[in-house]
């Protein structure tokens, strides 16, 4: 039976997320909901959602490489990362894009083998140089107007995995992963 979810794909971002062997994901607004907590004793505290995480190591599993590039520097976000194994983790990143062609390079991949995941203006400079360019549901209008594609989800609830399930679908990948939970 074939993944009938993502049939609505546009063709062109279809085309695009075949490509894609890296997918690198901003976390404040993509991985997140974008709010900030603090604890009474001045401690971050973020809450991620499972189904991203499961989403997040599906692309892995399915030899697509999975990297965070955020400007702020949280211990939670280092936790999660380290938790579903994810190695290309930059954190305090102001200049994104430098970032983003930083490990395209270690990578030896190129642009049009990536999708940026972002939400706010910070994100537009790495996501203009992306072979795709998604924005969340939650995003600014001027990042979502400059996307390939967005998400029906918002951040924090679910964006991530319709990334992962989308371009997984894209590459003919999404029944062997469904399958294999069978």
């Amino acid at each position: 039976m074939a993944y009938t979810h993502y049939t609505e794909i546009p063709a062109d971002v279809a085309e695009r997320a075949a490509r894609i062997r890296v997918v690198v994901f901003d976390v404040d607004g993509t991985l997140t909901d974008g709010r900030l907590w603090y604890g009474e004793d001045g401690r971050e505290t973020k809450v991620f959602h499972v189904h991203d995480g499961l989403g997040l190591k599906a692309l892995e599993r399915n030899g697509i490489r999975v990297a965070i590039i955020t400007a702020r520097i949280s211990h939670p976000v280092s936790l999660r990362a380290e938790e579903l194994g994810i190695a290309n983790v930059y954190q305090g990143q102001k200049d994104k894009r430098a970032c983003l062609t930083g490990l395209l390079d270690a990578l030896r991949m190129t642009p049009d083998q990536a999708a940026f995941v972002g939400d706010d203006l910070p994100d537009l400079p790495a996501m203009g140089i992306a072979g795709l360019a998604i924005a969340t549901a939650n995003a600014h209008p001027w990042v979502a107007e400059r996307a390939h594609w967005r998400t029906r989800l918002i951040g924090g609830y679910g964006a991530a995995r319709e990334v992962s399930d989308m371009i997984l679908a894209a590459q003919g990948k999404a029944e062997a992963e469904r399958d294999r939970w069978l």
